[in-house]
């Protein structure tokens, strides 16, 4: 990754963009989701843009596997810049009701105009964007309660656009999940690629493991440490590739002649961090 930026662009993620011009006129708000532990890497820089002054939420996703004071430095960023920010993380049911008054507050002159028409109680209506597995479905099942949009912890599941009533007054459509042509920065490419947004099958996925141990010895040394059993003196000045061989050779991961198995070790490396069982780790703060 470092020096040649992952590039991504399959031809439905064209179409979706085409789809969601389409459908914007259809829409009263749009809820763009991004992933608590990288919400800069996560939104797409093209959705401004396409959206206009389509009155907009932000919302943050996978509360429970990010840091949660840094989710909070996140909300505060939203806010100086003026802009809603919600904290929410679907399989715990946290950040629903704050969620759904939101909208009501941002909507709130138009759902007034609606009440002096006569037309109390219609249903607003949002569409639901964000990139490949950041939490799309999930949501739209928790404010549904019940299982209206197919979930799989792999990006790309959701291909079609789908509207979903709901029981809080809003009708929502689900989008498919759209990432953007290029990622400028390399940092950015590696982020989505370490929370899962990008399908591993097109990675280079010990790669990504490697760094991904570089970073957590950065932000997170004592929970990396810890869940690997680690000791300081251990890691000290070891580039990426040496503390991902140790981590395989502390979890016993190896194959005839003392080798590190690199495939085991990557992939469950990237599984304990995206469940979140190396801890609540964040990958950005908005003071980086």
């Amino acid at each position: 990754m470092g020096q040649n930026p992952i590039q991504w662009f399959p031809g439905h993620m064209a179409k979706t963009r085409r789809l969601m011009r389409e459908c914007l006129s259809e829409v009263d708000i749009v809820l763009e989701l991004v992933d608590a532990r990288i919400p800069y890497s996560s939104k797409n820089p093209e959705i401004e843009a396409m959206i206009g002054d389509k009155p907009k939420i932000t919302v943050l996703t996978k509360s429970t596997l990010a840091n949660p004071d840094i989710s909070t430095e996140w909300a505060s960023f939203y806010k100086k810049m003026g802009k809603r920010a919600v904290i929410v993380d679907s399989t715990a049911s946290i950040g629903i009701d704050a969620l759904a008054a939101a909208v009501r507050e941002v909507l709130q002159e138009k759902i007034a105009r609606y009440k002096d028409k006569g037309m109390q109680g219609r249903k607003l209506k949002a569409m639901i964007v964000g990139i490949p597995n950041v939490g799309k479905s999930s949501l739209i099942n928790r404010i549904a309660g019940s299982k209206k949009a197919k979930v799989e912890d792999r990006p790309g599941v959701t291909l079609t656009k789908q509207w979903v009533p709901t029981s809080i007054g809003l009708d929502l459509l689900d989008m498919p999940g759209v990432l953007w042509p290029k990622f400028e920065d390399a940092r950015v490419g590696e982020n989505l690629a370490m929370t899962g947004a990008i399908r591993d099958a097109i990675l280079d996925i010990e790669e990504v493991a490697m760094i991904l141990c570089a970073r957590l010895m950065e932000i997170a040394p004592t929970d990396f440490m810890t869940r690997y059993n680690l000791k300081p003196e251990e890691c000290e000045e070891l580039d990426s590739y040496d503390l991902f061989e140790l981590v395989g050779r502390k979890r016993g991961f190896l194959v005839s002649g003392g080798e590190v198995n690199h495939k085991r070790c990557a992939d469950t490396l990237l599984d304990e961090f995206r469940g979140g069982k190396i801890g609540r780790i964040s990958l950005e703060r908005p003071d980086k």
